[in-house]
């Protein structure tokens, strides 16, 4: 049984065969309605659980429409109904769980939530979003990357703002695909160290660049995320306003880049907040391209674990 928890801990080879599956999946959809099943049903006779203690927009839609065209079924339900380590323990949901259905999906706040489901599971279960990481996103990107300019290996990339989840997962991916990768933002909001640390004992470099206009020179790809949780309070969104301005992606810091660098945002973006309009809409952006790619990374994460 093979769970998807994070990207460090998923074998490399295994990562790539994950993104060329996806390129594979995509290709062979291009062109048909959106609604039409894939020609493969991989998924046939398989019932998948969507688990959102958390709301979400492109997880749930990308998740539940791809394990529809893949021939399976879902059942989406919220920690509401759940009541998730409130009354039932969380290791009695998963036994129960894995009693009706073939793969469980989890987007939650504690990775401890996360891990104890894994842990008494006895079927698979991805990671769809914890408060510390965020994997799902990072192969949407990696293959998002590797479509418009081929191997991301022995590339510069740049996260600009709050060490969060995501850039969390961005630097675990560094380690795993052969990327470097510069983080630049207030010390306040730094990643955690020790994610640094094990990119760097894999051979890339893993650094951090308070200035951000000498982060971003030589990028082949910035990132960035929204500064704000829908969950902060008011002043928790000015104060972190206040620290992260300076780090704004806009024309002036993609002019420091390379020419044919990439500009990505996992989205919603805040417009004007951590980044301009002129960049999510100019030349240097792929967001949307790497929207629609959580579907397709997703389906081949999902084949993954059920080894179909």
């Amino acid at each position: 049984m093979k769970h998807f928890l994070d990207i460090h801990k998923t074998d490399p080879s295994d990562l790539r065969g994950m993104i060329d599956q996806a390129r594979v999946m995509k290709d062979a959809r291009a062109g048909k309605p959106k609604g039409t099943p894939d020609a493969e049903q991989p998924l046939a006779n398989h019932m998948v659980a969507l688990i959102f203690e958390k709301p979400s927009t492109r997880t749930r839609v990308s998740f539940d429409v791809g394990v529809r065209q893949m021939g399976g079924q879902t059942m989406v339900l919220s920690g509401s109904e759940m009541q998730l380590g409130h009354g039932e323990t969380i290791a009695d949901t998963a036994r129960v769980l894995s009693r009706y259905v073939d793969l469980i999906m989890m987007r939650t706040f504690e990775e401890t939530t996360l891990l104890e489901m894994a842990e008494y599971a006895t079927v698979p279960v991805i990671n769809g979003l914890t408060d510390r990481t965020h994997p799902c996103q990072i192969m949407a990107d990696i293959m998002t990357y590797e479509e418009h300019r081929g191997p991301i290996a022995g590339k510069k990339v740049v996260w600009s703002g709050d060490g969060n989840n995501v850039c969390a997962s961005l630097i675990h991916a560094a380690g795993q695909f052969g990327f470097d990768i510069t983080f630049t933002g207030p010390q306040t909001l730094d990643p955690e160290a020790e994610f640094l640390a094990l990119a760097n004992s894999k051979g890339v470099s893993a650094t951090i660049e308070r200035d951000p206009m000498k982060a971003a020179e030589g990028a082949d790809l910035i990132v960035t995320d929204t500064w704000v949780s829908m969950h902060d309070p008011q002043s928790a969104k000015e104060r972190r306003h206040n620290q992260l301005r300076g780090y704004q992606i806009n024309d002036r810091l993609m002019a420091r880049a390379n020419p044919d660098a990439l500009f990505m945002h996992c989205l919603p973006a805040h417009r004007e907040d951590e980044v301009t309009s002129d960049v999510m809409d100019g030349p240097h952006s792929v967001v949307f391209d790497e929207a629609e790619n959580r579907l397709h990374a997703q389906k081949a994460v999902m084949r993954w674990c059920l080894g179909v």
